[in-house]
């Protein structure tokens, strides 16, 4: 197609597709415990907090998502029994949350997961390489953040 020179050239289309994909893989790496990638990261969080609880309040902005988001995979990591939920003790208007055993041992599985994909990607691009891909990244996204 003729946007195909455009769409080479671009980065912010490259980055999206790269999303979309890494999404997919994630899906695909993640489904045998039923989870997505952001229920994956959620889980991770609050194993590497243990034995803090967290508000998820501060997941939303810590994982760069919304509260609402945040609130739909909390729903659905507790009903898998994965999470627990309890009222916070300075704000009663407010929860905490925190890792059941079996939420602990899936949170391994994740952790496992994500160390093996960031291997690969340090394998196929170096280390350094990928650090100033972070860089350039996180510079971008700070301009479009404004």
């Amino acid at each position: 197609m003729r946007i195909d020179t455009f769409l080479e050239q671009s980065p912010i289309f490259a980055v999206n597709r790269a999303a979309r994909r890494f999404d997919s893989l994630t899906a695909s790496l993640l489904a045998h415990d039923g989870l997505s990638f952001l229920e994956g990261m959620i889980l991770a969080a609050l194993f590497f907090e243990a034995p803090q609880q967290v508000k998820p309040s501060l997941l939303a902005e810590t994982l760069g998502t919304t509260r609402g988001n945040i609130s739909h995979c909390v729903s659905s990591l507790e009903s898998k029994g994965l999470i627990q939920r309890s009222i916070d003790q300075l704000d009663a208007r407010a929860y905490q949350l925190s890792l059941k055993p079996t939420g602990k041992r899936t949170a391994m599985r994740v952790i496992g997961t994500f160390d093996r994909l960031q291997a690969q990607c340090e394998q196929l691009g170096g280390k350094s390489s990928l650090n100033e891909m972070l860089k350039t990244l996180h510079k971008l996204e700070a301009l479009y953040e404004r």
